[in-house]
């Protein structure tokens, strides 16, 4: 994929402003594109949009099709004749930098519900909307809604635990009959989403915003992808896994990385020439304009672990049909706009299967700084094909990077100093200026950095559980002038603002 010099930032729907406790697809979402949009930004990068469980990781989702229900947006509910301002007004008062995610998820849920039986006593006025939107995706839908409406009625627990009848999908028309008023409220779920989304990305594509979305390779065990299609995944019969995936120990563990995520059965998925991950690309792509694949290199060999290990330590490499696979949906779709998160120690057989479909690589640049840095994230070795990001979801600020770096002593800050011949009191803004200058292609920089905000704003401490994803910033720390410093940027460093069509929608407002 080619893409011409461009900028953007990665910030997550969920780490927007907002009065329910969590960032939407609201106004401030439209807000947030104008801020783009006088910043010179082309490029809005989102992590997976998914329904999260456990953990709230976006990277572990009850389904690879299915937005997340927290992200509806009550004001737009009310817009549309399906909540009332008296609902709206009996608000919590909410932490506006951070989210209490079991507190959000039950405040939601209640006005998610009051919004169904408005749906349902006015039907008439959705009615062919909602019919067409369950009807063209029932390919996902009704797997998911039946899915999610079993979990609700066993309280929650992983699929395994339900009865053995549903679990293995054995009554199918049983459970679907018995479970008729909460499927139906799951499909009223996606259908909103789906319409508060596109009513995003049509707003974002006006001003010449392209979205980056988020697939990560291995989907959740406890989803719906693999309660209904558990001949594609290594699960036994019984439902208990087989394998699971993960990374070997390295410098960084000794034991490994136990994600316990199941694995593809490839040789199954080649017998219909891998139709379900032609249905899940071609999805992610009505909804986005560019992915990101995470863990890219599980598609050229993956670490298959037993399923009832304890560390990741006893796996062994398979290789993965990477090349068959994406020459396959290339046939189908076309030219594929993939950014391949080629992170990690990666093997000369994974750079030629990216290279292979000219997908762009990732550089990181915290990852390159200091003496003992892998110098291939320094500007001077970036190739034009690439992604430049200071950081990512999962790194430190990169403010907090270099505070940790200085207070440690470890030369890593005056190695910087030197690297960059700065010696300046905002080394975050001239790694961000390097960045930009850089001749890679694609340059996107996370919001908190170009906030230069510390730790107390990191996103993801990887391999550990609470207090993750819940960052959120406010309009407040926007100063007067940075949308102009960005534009200025992007000016100076060639990477062109986008254009406002000439049939830009602008009312997006709730009155």
């Amino acid at each position: 994929m080619k893409i011409e010099r461009s900028a953007g930032v990665l910030l997550h729907p969920t780490s927007l402003p907002g009065r329910f406790g969590i960032g939407d697809l609201g106004p401030d979402a439209f807000r947030f594109i104008d801020f783009m949009k006088q910043a010179g930004q082309t490029l809005w990068q989102v992590l997976p949009l998914g329904p999260t469980g456990y953990g709230d990781s976006p990277y572990q989702c009850f389904s690879a099709f299915a937005g997340n229900a927290v992200l509806i947006s009550p004001e737009f509910l009310e817009r549309d004749g399906l909540l009332t301002k008296e609902d709206l007004e009996a608000a919590l008062t909410f932490n506006p930098h951070k989210i209490d995610f079991g507190t959000v998820i039950n405040f939601k849920n209640e006005l998610l519900k009051k919004a169904f039986q408005n749906f349902k006593s006015k039907i008439n006025l959705f009615n062919s909307d909602f019919d067409n939107f369950c009807s063209k995706e029932n390919f996902w839908l009704d797997d998911y809604s039946l899915f999610m409406s079993a979990k609700q009625f066993h309280g929650g627990i992983s699929w395994t635990g339900w009865e053995k009848s549903i679990a293995l999908r054995e009554n199918i028309a049983g459970w679907k009959a018995k479970l008729k008023n909460e499927i139906e409220y799951q499909k009223f779920i996606q259908f909103i989403f789906n319409k508060q989304w596109n009513g995003i990305r049509n707003y974002a594509r006006q001003y010449g915003i392209k979205i980056i979305g988020d697939l990560p390779i291995f989907v959740a065990y406890d989803s719906a992808d693999v309660w209904a299609n558990k001949e594609l995944f290594t699960i036994r019969d019984d439902g208990t896994l087989e394998f699971v995936a993960g990374v070997p120990p390295d410098y960084f563990s000794a034991t490994g990385q136990l994600w316990g995520n199941p694995l593809y059965k490839w040789k199954v998925m080649e017998k219909d020439d891998f139709a379900w991950w032609k249905k899940r690309i071609a999805k992610l792509l009505e909804m986005v304009d560019i992915i990101r694949i995470d863990h890219f290199r599980g598609f050229d060999a993956y670490w298959r672990i037993p399923g009832d290990a304890t560390t990741a330590i006893n796996g062994r490499w398979i290789k993965a049909p990477g090349e068959k696979l994406f020459n396959s949906i290339k046939n189908e779709l076309g030219e594929l706009p993939i950014i391949a998160e080629d992170l990690g120690v990666i093997t000369d057989s994974v750079e030629q299967l990216r290279d292979r479909f000219d997908f762009p690589g990732i550089k990181i640049l915290q990852f390159g700084l200091g003496e003992n840095g892998e110098n291939k994230f320094l500007p001077h070795n970036h190739i034009k094909n690439c992604v430049i990001h200071t950081g990512s979801h999962d790194n430190e600020t990169t403010r907090g990077f270099l505070e940790t770096e200085r207070q440690k002593n470890s030369g890593i800050y005056e190695w910087t100093q030197k690297y960059f011949n700065y010696f300046g009191d905002n080394m975050t803004y001239e790694l961000i200026r390097a960045a930009y200058a850089s001749v890679a292609n694609i340059c996107v920089i996370p919001m908190q950095d170009i906030l230069i905000l510390d730790n107390g704003a990191r996103m993801n401490y990887p391999s550990t559980l609470g207090g993750n994803w819940n960052w959120r910033f406010s309009w407040d720390q926007i100063g007067n002038d940075l949308a102009n410093q960005y534009k200025e940027l992007t000016k100076l460093y060639d990477r062109p603002p986008g254009r406002k069509s000439e049939n830009a929608v602008l009312d997006y407002q709730t009155e």
